[in-house]
Parts: structure tokens; C-alpha cells; sequence
């Protein structure tokens, strides 16, 4: 059916990672308050719909490419099961809900500034910067950061530096991590790959992973958390520890390093990031 080819055009499988508009609301401990509950809840729909636009817009631009990689040319588009006209007729459809779904929660300037540069950086990215070694990485990051500002933005809340610190380097990372097997695995069609090699990527991602780990201890350990839910944050980084053992197991196999592939590839890595996750919000909740 044509509704399902949509939503693999928009990947909405890829909607998890904007999970991380709620960590403002939970960490805030917002989630009381019904309108932020709501507003944010609103947030993560419409900032997933712009990631939608921005998925359509690369792949309108990358059909040739695409149906040369083993695996891209499955995707509507470059299979032909979905045409250009549709693409772009669904693509004004989502960008008319985005407009619309701000007027009705009465976003305030900043979240929509923040979805507009999120948009622009994703359309120079997929023109421009996505050939520029580093700075290819540099903008998956951003776009990372920027869900965790967005969602402290429509709730108008404080985000620690700590968090914000971990967040940014989980986010190079897994940036890092899936640009290492896509260039291992050879079945990219990325030019930038070829500016960089398999002991660069490497060692760059483990510095990131270990300042990630660091980050998030000292973010467990920050006096305000404390203040707020005792010590008991801390007993979380053994956790994080294995959910980080497990996905560099995972991305030193034979994934293409997407981070969604390799989480939704395995069952165990998802389990450990559930225990992870509701470890968490139980604590903040209790």
C-alpha cells in the first residue's frame, strides 16, 4: 500500500531519536504540568514531521545516487514506487501541518526558530556540508543537540551543561561510529569517506564515548540533581556502561552503523537501553 512507502519515505522509524525533546520535560520534572506535558508531546510531533521534510528533501536530491548502493535503492524514491510528484506533494502536506500545529500550540519564538535552523542546517547539509570532512559530523551533532534545545524551549525550562555536554558527546559518537562502517563495510556511496580511515574513526569515537561516560557522571553528581533525586542517578552509569559495551560490539560487527539499525537489530542492546531508560524515569518520578 502507498501509506506505507509514505511512511518509509519519512522514516518514521527514525522518529526515536527525537525522544530526546522529552529530557528537558522529564528532567524538569515538568511532566506534572499538563500544558507543558501537552506542548511537548506537540513539540516531538511537529519536530518529527520537519525531520520528515528534511528525509524527503534528501532523498529527492540523492535518487541517482541511491540506486546505485546496495541497500538505498530500496527506498521509495529511488525504487520508483513512489514518484516525484508524490514526494513533493506529501512534503508541502507535512510542511502545512508543521505551520499549522505551531499557530494552534502557540509556539514561541524560539522553538520555531530552532525548527527553521534545524531545517536549513539539514538542507545545506544535504547540498554542501555532508562532502566536508568533519564537518559532516559537526552537523549530525548539532541536529542532536538541537532536540534537546527544542524541547527545553517550548516548555521554557533549563537544560544542566552537564547534560548538554553528554549529549554532544554521545552524539559524536554515534556520528563517528556510523561514518567508521560505512567506510569498513564499503557499501557507501558518501564522497567524504574518502578523507577518512578506519584508525581516526576509531580512536575519536572512543575519546567521545569515555567524555560521554565522564559528562554523565558528573551531570549524576551535579548538586542540583542531588537536591532534587538524591544520589540515586549515580547507580545508572553501570547501566550505561553495558549499553555502551553492547553497541560498540555491535558497531564493530557487520552493521552500516546507523544507530536506529543497530539498536532495532538487536534485542539484547534494546533491553539494556529499556532497563536504562525506565531505571531513570523511576527515579525522577520517585
Amino acid at each position: 500500500m502507498k501509506i506505507k512507502l509514505y511512511f518509509k519515505l519519512m522514516r518514521v522509524k527514525h522518529y526515536f531519536k527525537n525522544l530526546l525533546i522529552f529530557l528537558p520535560l522529564i528532567f524538569s520534572i515538568s511532566f506534572y504540568n499538563v500544558e507543558k506535558s501537552i506542548n511537548t508531546f506537540a513539540g516531538f510531533i511537529l519536530f518529527s514531521l520537519v525531520c520528515s521534510m528534511v528525509y524527503i528533501i534528501n532523498d529527492l536530491g540523492d535518487i541517482e545516487k541511491d540506486r546505485k548502493h546496495p541497500k538505498k535503492c530500496n527506498r521509495p524514491l529511488a525504487s520508483g514506487k513512489v514518484s516525484k510528484k508524490e514526494a513533493y506533494l506529501l512534503l508541502f502536506v507535512l510542511a502545512t501541518i508543521v505551520v499549522i500545529g505551531n499557530i494552534l500550540i502557540k509556539a514561541n519564538i524560539y522553538s520555531i526558530i530552532i525548527l527553521v535552523v534545524y531545517l536549513v542546517l539539514n538542507i545545506f547539509y544535504s547540498k554542501i556540508f555532508k562532502n566536508i570532512p568533519l564537518v559532516d559530523v559537526i552537523c549530525l551533532v548539532i541536529g542532536f543537540v538541537l532536540r534537546v534545545v527544542y524541547g527545553a524551549s517550548i516548555i521554557n525550562v533549563k537544560v544542566s551543561n552537564w547534560l548538554y555536554l553528554t549529549i554532544i558527546s554521545f552524539s559524536f559518537y554515534l556520528a563517528l561510529g556510523k561514518r567508521r562502517n560505512e567506510l569498513e563495510t564499503g557499501t557507501s556511496t558518501r564522497e567524504v569517506l574518502k578523507y577518512y580511515n578506519i584508525d581516526f574513526l576509531d580512536k575519536n569515537m572512543y575519546m567521545f564515548l569515555t567524555l560521554m561516560i565522564v559528562f554523565y557522571s558528573m551531570w549524576c553528581v551535579d548538586s542540583s540533581n542531588i537536591a532534587k533525586f538524591g544520589n540515586n542517578l549515580i547507580f545508572t552509569v553501570p547501566i550505561l556502561l553495558l549499553v555502551a559495551m553492547k553497541y560498540s560490539q555491535n558497531i564493530e560487527g557487520n552493521s552500516d552503523g546507523d544507530p536506529i539499525e543497530v539498536l532495532f537489530s538487536d534485542k539484547i542492546l534494546m533491553a539494556l537501553v529499556a532497563i536504562f531508560v525506565v531505571t531513570v524515569v523511576a527515579i525522577v518520578v520517585i
